[in-house]
């Protein structure tokens, strides 16, 4: 009994960061939802219009179209970055001196901040100065993202898998050094095939890493806002005004805090119940 209440009371050493913590992020939320309810029309003059803005939100054509462009994104970034993770890491040595040369060679993209990210691509990209557009000119393809939308789409989502792909590789790479040697025995004297370890070996213990790293990607890349501002602006015309920009555009740009504050609440609200939603797929897939 003695040696339970000492334990309990280990709780009482993370209480004030954790009391710290959900004041930060409490007040900012509730600010966001006294916002959301009212019309500002002045420093002190505030009206009470309800959920009119909420209603505002869900009919905006302008917000539907950043809400299929964010989805179509997204999914286009798990569908590439997850396959191509996993086969980095597969491929990725298991001794010697090239682990650490290989481990800094992927980590060197993490390290670089969201809007150098940005201007790295930016200027790459171009097809006057940049050696990567350059490169597809004198192949013959017409390539200028900043006229054409489905080149700068296509730029940002290069970018954003040149960027983040390093993370799941390093995510699996973990998830595989963590499974017993053992196992790997087991199935070469069964005379099991590459293939064969790669689908009842490897892939089943790497469940939950991947798991992490959907949930990951995709919170990430729904909210990307950097990136994309600093190499388009969010054009050509619309093409790449993604969620992100599409409120801050609302929120700054407009200075519509109403309905800047009723579309965040929204926002936030979809994240949390796709990935909860996801997350709950994907674990029952898992135990089935």
């Amino acid at each position: 009994m003695i040696d339970k209440t000492r334990t309990n009371r280990a709780w009482l050493l993370i209480l004030p960061m954790t009391v710290l913590v959900a004041f930060s992020a409490i007040v900012p939320l509730m600010t966001v939802v006294n916002y959301s309810v009212q019309d500002i029309l002045g420093p002190n003059t505030k009206v009470y219009v309800g959920f009119e803005w909420f209603r505002k939100a869900l009919r905006d054509p302008e917000l539907h179209a950043a809400f299929l462009r964010q989805l179509l994104f997204s999914f286009s970034v798990l569908a590439i970055e997850l396959p191509l993770g996993l086969g980095i890491s597969l491929i990725m040595p298991r001794r010697g001196w090239a682990i650490s040369a290989s481990l800094v060679v992927l980590a060197l993209p993490l390290l670089i901040p969201w809007n150098v990210v940005g201007t790295i691509w930016q200027i790459f990209g171009r097809p006057d100065i940049g050696a990567g557009g350059a490169a597809l000119v004198k192949l013959g393809l017409d390539y200028n993202y900043t006229v054409n939308r489905v080149d700068a789409w296509l730029t940002v989502l290069v970018m954003d898998v040149w960027h983040w792909t390093p993370l799941v590789a390093l995510l699996c790479y973990s998830g595989l050094r963590a499974i017993p040697h053992a196992y790997y025995q087991a199935a070469a004297i069964d005379g099991a095939s590459p293939w064969s370890v790669f689908r009842y070996i490897q892939l089943p213990k790497l469940k939950n890493v991947l798991v992490i790293a959907v949930l990951l990607r995709f919170m990430d890349s729904f909210m990307i806002y950097t990136e994309p501002f600093v190499v388009t602006g969010g054009g050509p015309g619309n093409s790449t005004t993604f969620l992100s920009q599409f409120l801050t555009r609302l929120a700054v740009g407009q200075f519509d805090l109403g309905p800047a504050a009723a579309f965040s609440l929204i926002y936030f609200l979809f994240i949390l119940l796709f990935c909860y939603v996801f997350y709950t797929i994907m674990n029952r897939v898992g135990q089935g």
